[in-house]
């Protein structure tokens, strides 16, 4: 991770400015590894953002429902019914990132945001090859406090 956070990967990745202005930009989310549990940081994270004016995808297989909203078990199934997705927001452990990255690029996504301690160069390539702006290691709603209290 301290790659990450130095910005010394294989591949560059957005700095806090950059981050900032995707988010700014963007309009909707999918929360991949949403989850119905409130407990998981990906429950308040959805939450947080759908409460900043962001329409949040939720997408897990594993699960009907999240905060209300439909989810649904793929990100090519999510964009099928809810349209462009601005940024994937992924919530998945670092090895599962690849493919998430591929899916990301196959629904023409603009950016694919690895949260916290989510951290895989391979899927930053992929993105980062396709035209997709790649943020690593961070947090959007962490991110959104800065745009909010700025």
């Amino acid at each position: 991770m301290l790659d990450a956070q130095e910005g010394t990967g294989t591949v560059p990745i957005l700095e806090r400015d950059e981050a900032l202005a995707v988010l700014r930009a963007a309009h909707r989310i999918a929360i991949v590894g949403a989850s119905p549990d409130a407990e998981r940081p990906s429950h308040d994270v959805m939450r947080y953002l759908r409460d900043h004016g962001y329409d949040c995808v939720p997408v897990n297989p594993n699960a009907q429902e999240v905060l209300g909203e439909r989810c649904y078990p793929s990100l090519a199934e999510a964009a099928a019914a809810v349209g462009p997705i601005d940024i994937v927001d992924v919530f998945r452990r670092s090895a599962y990132t690849p493919e998430i990255a591929r899916s990301a690029v196959a629904i023409g996504a603009t950016c694919l945001w690895l949260q916290l301690g989510v951290v895989n160069w391979e899927a930053a390539r992929i993105a980062h090859e396709a035209g997709l702006a790649v943020v690593m290691d961070r947090c959007t709603a962490m991110d959104h406090r800065l745009i909010r209290d700025a």
